[in-house]
């Protein structure tokens, strides 16, 4: 089952690994990135690629699971690793989470109202 949402956060996924680099290199020079937050980017964002690339050919319900897990993460992962003090990572880092967790849920979502379509037809 193939959902735009998957695209979505695949896009985010993508933008979750090259942000650390992009925010704080290009677009608000001198700010300081921790090999934590970095390491962090890197592992969630390949997570979310690979769980949306997953998701876009064979749809599973634990995918998107584990992709509002992932978000969740990525969500609190600031203050919980502290690189908080980094405003345009912070702020990255929580609105790219929340996201993540919202087209994770709203594909969810779909599938539950899909599947109940399907059974209301049959039977």
């Amino acid at each position: 089952m193939n959902k735009w949402q998957d695209w979505v956060n695949f896009v985010l996924g993508l933008w979750v690994i090259v942000s650390p680099w992009t925010i704080e290199h290009v677009m608000a020079p001198g700010g300081v990135v921790t090999e934590a937050a970095m390491w962090n980017h890197y592992v969630i964002g390949t997570l979310v690629v690979i769980l949306a690339v997953a998701a876009i050919y064979a749809f599973n319900a634990w995918m998107e699971w584990t992709n509002i897990v992932a978000g969740g993460w990525l969500a609190i992962s600031p203050w919980v690793l502290g690189y908080s003090e980094s405003l345009g990572l912070m702020w990255n880092a929580l609105i790219a989470g929340v996201l993540i967790i919202a087209f994770a849920g709203w594909a969810l979502g779909e599938d539950q109202v899909s599947g109940q379509l399907s059974k209301s037809k049959r039977g």
